[in-house]
C-alpha cells in the first residue's frame, strides 16, 4: 500500500475546503480536514500530519492560537491561507513559528510550490551539506565562499550572515525581525528602525552583486511589510 503524505486542512469555507483538497489529492496526497480550530489541534496530535494547511480565520478559535497550540509540541510545517489577512498578522505568524503563508485566491501551481517548499525546509533542518546551490550561485558555508556562475562574490562580513540565514531557509519568508536578530542580535524599539535600515542597505548592496536586474530581483525577493525570502531558482 502506498504511504501518501499527509496533510491536514483547517478551513471553515466548504468551497475552499473542498477546492483545496481536490488540488491535493490530485498531486497524490492524502488529506484530512476539520472546520474548527480546536478539533485542528486534536487531529494534529491524532493523525501527526505532514503538513498543516491553516485558515486563519475560524468559527471556534484563531488560526493563530491553533498554530502556538500546536508549535507547543510539534515542528510539522504549517503554512497559513487567508483572504483577508494584515501585514501584521502575517509577521506575527511567522514569528510565532508559521512556515509560509499564501492568500486567497491563489492558483494551484502557486500553492503546490508554498507545499513543496515546506516540505523541502522541513528536510533541511537536519540537513548538514555546507554547500548549498541556488541557481547560479554557489554557498560554502565551510569555506565561507560565495560565487555566481563560477566568480567568487566579496561581500561583507554581515553581507555574508545574511545570504547564508537566507539560504538556510531557502524558499521561507523571513521577518524583518527575524533576519535583524540572526545578524545584529536583539535590538530595543529605539534601534530597530536603525538596523531595519541597515538591513535594507545590506540587501540592497547584496542585489548589486548577485542580481543581473537589481531593480528586478531574481533571487532575493520583498515581502513587501514582512521580510525577504531566498528564491528557488
Amino acid at each position: 500500500m502506498e504511504n501518501k503524505p499527509t496533510i491536514l486542512v483547517v478551513e471553515d469555507h466548504d468551497s475552499a475546503s473542498n477546492y483545496i483538497s481536490a488540488i491535493l489529492t490530485s498531486n497524490n496526497f492524502s488529506v484530512i480536514k476539520t472546520a474548527k480550530g480546536k478539533e485542528a489541534i486534536s487531529m494534529a496530535a491524532s493523525y501527526c500530519p505532514d503538513m498543516v494547511l491553516l485558515n486563519m480565520g475560524l468559527p471556534d478559535i484563531s488560526g493563530m492560537d491553533v498554530l502556538k497550540a500546536i508549535r507547543l509540541w510539534s515542528d510539522v510545517p504549517i503554512i497559513f491561507v487567508s483572504s483577508h489577512v494584515s501585514e501584521n498578522e502575517v509577521v506575527e505568524a511567522l514569528d510565532f513559528g508559521a512556515d509560509d503563508y499564501i492568500k486567497k485566491p491563489f492558483r494551484t501551481n502557486e500553492l503546490m510550490a508554498r507545499i513543496r517548499t515546506g516540505f523541502r525546509h522541513s528536510q533541511k533542518n537536519v540537513d548538514v551539506n555546507p554547500i548549498r546551490t541556488v541557481g547560479e550561485m554557489i554557498i560554502d558555508i565551510d569555506s565561507r565562499n560565495v560565487s555566481m556562475s563560477g566568480n567568487r562574490i566579496h561581500l561583507t562580513p554581515n553581507e555574508y550572515k545574511i545570504i547564508v540565514l537566507l539560504c538556510k531557509n531557502l524558499g521561507k519568508v523571513l521577518t524583518y525581525d527575524f533576519i535583524i536578530k540572526g545578524i545584529w542580535g536583539p535590538c530595543t524599539k529605539e534601534t530597530y528602525e536603525s538596523e531595519l535600515q541597515a538591513l535594507r542597505v545590506n540587501v540592497g548592496n547584496i542585489r548589486k552583486k548577485i542580481e543581473e536586474d537589481p531593480s528586478k530581483p531574481r533571487y532575493i525577493i520583498t515581502e513587501v511589510g514582512v521580510g525577504y525570502r531566498l528564491a528557488e531558482n
